[in-house]
């Protein structure tokens, strides 16, 4: 809240010559001086209610409210756990300012997860706006100023012109192009594109310059749905859903289409297909990332959640394509330890944990490993199971690997061993290795692995086929536990 008082502090500061021409009585003097970064929350509350009066005094005329990036506040709280105090504070101060207000001509509000995108995240149902009247609404999917949002191709490729980069026009199409406001096209982000006019190279210029603190809060602690989608996305598959603009906050979590609504409206998705459905009777949008900007965002977010694994991860990555199962088992558990609660929402401390790891894991893998193999995975596996194929890129020099995931259950399984075992035993059965060898790979090259997960405590195995290349199955050794 300091925060905000500073902005109101540093708003007040700019307009002390309203002290000095005579139109303030005492009272409104004293009540001037009082906004400072300590003042009680009714007078920060009150605090733009009372300078739309001082102007409209001094200028003779109603004021035009402009307020950037209103959620922002919001964001920060629900990320960090403050959530209904600032809620409480925002509905007082909007009730204040554009409510009961009688010195205000107009206002306009942008909110945005994103602020490079000038705002078109709509947060409703959470009291903030309920008093308002009048209020309409423009999203990334209305019509109206739907090339206000950003710059246009012609905007865009005329720059690029005039400051001597004509032969960059696809280059920059590539990297920043796609974002789609209401039925237009090929819009641009104006922070990327001022900042590449600047650079003159491409870069990541928007997702550095905001926090995707909640954008990432979100996928990290998602479901394993949600954990399954972002890869298809990454994979370059499509997303189906039905698609609700108005952002509900405490909904983020619970609802299973909210994450890719904030997601669209704050300009990481984009819209490819938009069909209604008769029998249902709702909207279903058809998205993928926005560019190539937006896909590196997701890739360098998922790489972060386990930097605080200070290396362990990396060594795990190298330890799975040298074979080494011993380092594989040590550095896995280190990386479960540093970072296991990182996955966790806090509300089902001996539920879905594991799950929440190991498909964030199977993440980091797919953004890790993207020079090498083509990753896929199986959804329909089984209670507590997640098997994932690396299709290697350069069959020749690289081993194909298989990887059955499993959550141990005390009440079928007596350890984590027999956990490994049932996984490598599932691999065999459900014949995981036929989508390669009828590629052409051998299956003396195919590696199988068991992964078996009891809270934080991991347990890796390998199939003994793969270290015999027997022609035929033969029963999966039980490998040993890692001191």
């Amino acid at each position: 809240m300091r925060r905000i008082n500073q902005i109101l502090t540093n708003l007040y500061s700019a307009h002390r010559f309203l002290l000095q021409d005579g139109a303030l009585d005492d009272k409104e003097k004293q009540f001037f001086e009082s906004v400072d970064v300590n003042m009680d929350e009714t007078t920060a509350t009150m605090a733009i209610h009372q300078l739309s009066l001082y102007l409209s005094r001094h200028y003779q005329k109603k004021v035009i409210i402009l307020l950037d990036e209103y959620d922002t506040p919001m964001q920060e709280a629900y990320v960090n756990d403050y959530w209904d105090e600032v809620v409480s504070f925002i509905r007082n101060m909007f009730n204040s300012t554009f409510k009961t207000n009688p010195y205000l001509e107009r206002a306009m509000l942008t909110g945005t997860v994103c602020p490079a995108l000038s705002g078109i995240t709509r947060v409703s149902k959470e009291s903030i706006f309920s008093d308002l009247n009048n209020l309409k609404v423009i999203t990334i999917t209305s019509e109206k100023y739907e090339d206000c949002f950003g710059f246009t191709e012609d905007e865009v490729f005329a720059a690029l012109d005039e400051y001597g980069l004509s032969e960059k026009k696809q280059e920059v199409k590539n990297w920043y192009d796609g974002f789609i406001f209401g039925n237009r096209r090929d819009m641009y982000n104006p922070w990327s594109i001022l900042n590449y006019l600047d650079n003159k190279q491409a870069g990541m210029y928007w997702v550095n310059s905001s926090s995707n603190s909640l954008i990432g809060k979100l996928i990290r602690e998602g479901t394993m749905e949600i954990k399954q989608l972002v890869e298809d996305l990454l994979s370059g598959k499509t997303l189906c859903m039905e698609i609700d603009e108005q952002i509900v906050y405490h909904q983020l979590q619970d609802k299973h289409n909210a994450i890719w609504s904030l997601l669209l409206t704050s300009g990481y998705l984009k819209v490819l297909k938009k069909e209604y459905q008769e029998k249902s009777g709702r909207w279903y949008y058809t998205m993928a990332p926005t560019n190539r900007e937006v896909h590196l965002m997701f890739e360098d977010m998922i790489v972060d959640w386990f930097a605080r694994s200070e290396g362990n991860y990396n060594a795990f990555i190298k330890a799975l394509i040298a074979n080494d199962l011993e380092a594989m088992n040590a550095y896995i558990n280190r990386v479960a330890l540093s970072t296991f609660s990182y996955f966790d929402t806090g509300k089902n401390p001996s539920g879905e944990e594991p799950e929440r790891f190991y498909h964030g894991f199977v993440l980091g893998l797919m953004v890790e490993l993207a020079d090498q193999y083509a990753l896929t995975s199986n959804r329909e596996s089984g209670f507590g199971r997640y098997d994932v194929m690396l299709e290697p890129l350069y069959p020749e020099k690289d081993d194909a690997i298989l990887m059955e995931f499993k959550v141990f259950q005390p009440k079928k399984e007596k350890d984590l061993e027999e956990s490994v075992e049932k996984a490598l035993q599932q691999i065999e059965e459900k014949n995981y290795e036929a989508v390669l060898t009828a590629k052409g790979i051998l299956k003396e090259k195919i590696r199988k692995y068991g992964v078996a997960f009891k809270g934080k405590e991991v347990l890796i195995g390998e199939s003994a086929i793969y270290k015999s290349c027997l022609p035929t199955p033969v029963h999966p050794e039980i490998p040993i536990r890692l001191g």
